[in-house]
């Protein structure tokens, strides 16, 4: 299992850091974590192609995780460049069809995948639920960030795991869902003594890493005022395991 990060930034435009947007390569699959401005181009960055995209997870609705899908459904469109044989998978949160139906009704057919090229799945939210994707066993649990967000856990057969919240604040639904994982992957918005409501500071992604038991914890999802502090250190006072601060393009095993 690998996690490439093909965004790192929020929705603030940025030369650093791209919209969110994360790549997980596992069992075989080709999964896409949210999709903010620019994700394609990023995916292709990595030699990576939107064509070979198994599944598609949205943690939320907000423009700066999911703006790309627009790009996305219009590309499907493009023959003979989307060649899948098997239908790719869009899962999110319940809104997710209400949600396609505005964008049909701005975009029209532009925005209509060929038959039987790309299913949509809603996700119930307020508890968690349970389904394999392919051989990965796939959890979707409440994240404490809008009503209508989720957070994923990916398992592989005896394995590893892997737990990608999207944007979150600090609660028992992250903490839950997080148990025991090898790998967390949560956002970082504000430095120390900047909380805001919705989002994390690294000492709040520390306290929920330590508090879960992961074996590691990246960070991502910064917003400019995060520039010049030191973020490891402050998720360190609280979590003694391996912190990632990550990189738009980077890889990390899992």
């Amino acid at each position: 299992m690998e996690v490439l990060f093909l965004g790192t930034g929020t929705g603030v435009p940025s030369a650093e850091r791209a919209s969110p947007g994360l790549l997980v390569l596992a069992g075989g699959l080709k999964i896409l974590v949210d999709a903010g401005s620019g994700t394609l181009r990023q995916l292709a960055r990595t030699g990576h192609s939107y064509n070979d995209l198994d599944c598609i997870f949205l943690t939320h609705f907000h423009p700066d995780h999911t703006a790309e899908l627009v790009p996305y459904l219009f590309a499907t469109n493009y023959w003979p460049g989307f060649t899948r044989l098997q239908p790719a998978r869009i899962y999110g949160p319940r809104g997710l069809l209400a949600w396609l139906e505005h964008l049909r009704a701005a975009w029209g057919h532009w925005v209509e995948p060929p038959d039987n090229r790309v299913e949509f799945h809603e996700l119930e939210l307020g508890a968690s639920t349970a389904f394999r994707c392919g051989p990965l066993g796939v959890a979707a649990g409440p994240i404490p960030h809008t009503e209508a967000s989720l957070g994923y856990r990916f398992s592989e057969p005896d394995g590893p795991t892997l737990v990608v919240t999207g944007d979150t604040d600090y609660g028992p639904g992250l903490v839950a869902l997080a148990r025991g994982a090898d790998l967390l992957v949560t956002e970082c918005s504000m430095p120390q003594g900047m909380k805001v409501d919705g989002h994390l500071t690294p000492e709040l992604a520390g306290r929920a890493a330590r508090e879960a038991g992961v074996g590691a914890l990246a960070l991502t999802h910064f917003y400019p005022e995060t520039r010049g502090h030191d973020l490891e250190a402050h998720a360190a006072q609280e979590f003694e395991g391996r912190i990632i601060l990550a990189e738009d393009l980077m890889r990390v095993p899992v």
